[in-house]
């Protein structure tokens, strides 16, 4: 049990304890949740209806409650779906923003209510009493705040305690995705522009792994082409307009099923996959290999299938879809009869559509191939494969990434300009964790292969969350001095933290499973239900990621928000007294029109807090002699 009166280090150090629980020991929550579920199967229905309340996010939850008011508040408003979000901590822990919406589509029609607060005021009102809500408030324009109770935050917390994190798992609405990542070339080593694919692309499907959606976990590797031999061969290729000729014909060859081409290119093929699987061994990367031979037997089909819809034509002797918009035509049959990326690439989504069932397809490349996946969504799109929105389902995207740059701010590479083996940055990352721990005096305590084994958790730990702390579109440094710093934003103190926790837990000589049972989790201090409520909110931080596919959004979360807060006070300062326009995406617009300062604060903040952080806000001051706007500031929240 948790108490105020103790010391607030102590205070802290027991509820980290709690935090440890939830992210270091998941076989013991397993285990003891299999347990208690053999122990309590003969309960009453109306507890286990009880424990069913703690399954789903907090906001889904409310949702749930927000939903019932709604029916009574407005009851011919039947397509209204609850607005809840986790709100500015000066107002509360959660709000409802529907007034405002409502409002607008009430408004002349002889309802009762007189502007966005007074539905507000009612929707507050017919909210259904509810263990888990504490206290509600309205502010500005119709924001329902809501602050949790103390209480329910802690029986929550301990009931995941007992039955694991699993149960706190958001819940996505699709059910079998595919992550396309890592995809390396046979024929060449992988080095670090690999990294990145490799390193995002696993934490997505573990995401969404863990959001129990079933993840098809696609190494499309780029087995089909011109690259056989590939270092020496790339340089003739490029310098020897005959063996140039010849490379290209043999791929035709390749591709048509020529004996000899065969069996060449899968003796090039086996020593290629033993080399980078080491790599993902190393790693902890589980991928299923299906690269670019795999769909050629399908192309045929799936081009006459195009064909025979009217999206392919011919042009200077190659086969093409024209995109709207775009300068050069998407080549899906090359003037020498060989197929290319585009026609793989359209078979590989074919294939995942029609034959795997996939409902969302995710791409994890560099920013450089945006273009590429544009004119493929497009083309799919066209075809009847995709519907033409982007927020339906089956749906694809690409997950686009920044380069990873040396000190000297351009690609990272070796003193002799070559590309940096991905191979070597592990040993470096390793060797150089390992000499830190010798210098600690490591060698002493432990024996070699704990020395080896630590040294590979750290280095390539360090190496993994450098990338992933990171927005994924924007660039970063790689800096070896920086990633395995034991102070700061880096992984080496989150593990030196994690085991001090772990030591702490070992010296109290306490039993963590007959605790589980018996403790009670009371959380009277500030510090405490702080921390309560923000191990509370995990789902849905979890839920946002997958959404956004961002997977910096797990570690930074409480940032980006205190982020947005200063968004808040930039833009007022850069537009005073103005009408506020939040953009979301490509077709939804929220107006906040603010009458003073401290309003206008109020009102923005309460919308910042409330929506989807990737937003770009817009301050427009108004002009009375023009129409346009005199002003435009634009910001975009890109922690």
């Amino acid at each position: 049990m948790l108490k105020s009166s103790v010391r607030p280090c102590r205070t802290m150090c027991a509820v980290y304890w709690f935090l440890d629980l939830i992210r270091a020991a998941p076989n013991i929550l397993k285990a003891a949740s299999r347990r208690l579920f053999s122990a309590t199967r003969v309960q009453a229905v109306s507890t286990m209806a009880a424990d069913e309340e703690v399954v789903g996010t907090v906001k889904d939850q409310l949702a749930k409650l927000f939903e019932e008011s709604l029916r009574v508040t407005v009851p011919d408003q039947t397509d209204t779906d609850p607005l809840i979000a986790a709100c500015n901590p000066r107002f509360g822990d959660y709000q409802c923003n529907n007034a405002m919406s409502l409002w607008t589509k009430i408004k002349g029609t002889g309802s009762a209510f007189t502007g966005p607060q007074p539905v507000g005021q009612a929707i507050m009102t017919n909210l259904p009493r509810s263990e888990m809500i504490e206290s509600c408030s309205i502010a500005g324009p119709g924001f329902v705040n809501v602050k949790l109770s103390r209480q329910w935050i802690a029986k929550s917390i301990q009931k995941m305690l007992i039955k694991g994190i699993e149960t706190w798992s958001p819940k996505l609405r699709v059910k079998r995705a595919v992550v396309d990542f890592s995809s390396p070339n046979i024929a060449k080593e992988m080095h670090v522009g690999h990294l990145r694919s490799t390193i995002i692309g696993d934490t997505l499907a573990r995401m969404l792994e863990f959001s129990n959606v079933e993840v098809l976990r696609r190494n499309h590797v780029g087995d089909w082409g011109t690259q056989a031999f590939y270092k020496a061969s790339k340089q003739r290729f490029d310098s020897d307009p005959g063996f140039k000729e010849r490379a290209q014909q043999a791929v035709v060859s390749l591709q048509g099923g020529k004996e000899k081409y065969r069996k060449a290119w899968s003796q090039i093929c086996e020593i290629s996959r033993k080399g980078y699987e080491k790599v993902y061994q190393r790693l902890g990367i589980v991928l299923e290999e299906k690269g670019e031979s795999f769909y050629n037997p399908y192309i045929p089909g799936v081009l006459e299938e195009l064909g025979k819809k009217g999206l392919i034509e011919e042009s200077e002797g190659a086969r093409v879809i024209f995109i709207e918009g775009k300068k050069y035509p998407f080549i899906v049959v090359k003037s020498d009869g060989g197929f290319n990326y585009a026609s793989t690439d359209l078979t590989a989504l074919w294939y995942r559509l029609n034959e795997e069932k996939a409902e969302w397809m995710i791409y994890v490349t560099d920013v450089g191939q945006r273009e590429h996946f544009e004119m493929l969504f497009t083309a799919a799109k066209r075809a009847g494969w995709l519907p033409p929105g982007d927020n339906s389902y089956p749906k694809a995207n690409h997950v686009g990434f920044g380069l990873v740059l040396g000190e000297d701010g351009k690609r990272f590479r070796t003193r002799s300009t070559e590309v940096v083996k991905l191979v070597d940055l592990l040993d470096e990352a390793k060797s150089r964790c390992k000499a830190a721990l010798v210098e600690r005096g490591k060698a002493e305590e432990w024996t070699e292969e704990e020395l080896e084994q630590t040294a590979e958790a750290v280095g390539y730990g360090a190496v993994k969350y450098a990338d992933l702390k990171n927005n994924r579109l924007t660039n970063y440094t790689f800096n070896f001095d920086q990633m395995l710093n034991d102070q700061g934003n880096t992984a080496v103190y989150l593990l030196y933290a994690h085991a001090r926790i772990c030591s702490i837990i070992r010296k109290s000589g306490k039993d963590v499973e007959e605790l589980k049972k018996t403790g009670a989790l009371v959380l009277e201090h500030p510090n405490e239900r702080a921390l309560g409520l923000h191990l509370l909110q995990f789902a849905e931080i979890v839920e946002e990621a997958c959404t956004n596919l961002l997977p910096n959004v797990l570690l930074w979360g409480q940032r980006r928000r205190q982020a947005d807060s200063c968004c808040v006070k930039r833009l007022q300062r850069s537009c005073g007294n103005a009408s506020i326009y939040l953009v979301f995406g490509q077709s939804t617009r929220y107006d906040i029109l603010g009458e003073d300062s401290s309003h206008l604060q109020k009102d923005f903040d309460n919308y910042v807090w409330a929506h989807d952080y990737r937003y770009y806000a817009q301050c427009i001051r108004h002009c009375e002699k023009v129409k346009d706007c005199a002003r435009t500031v634009q910001y975009r929240s890109d922690i």
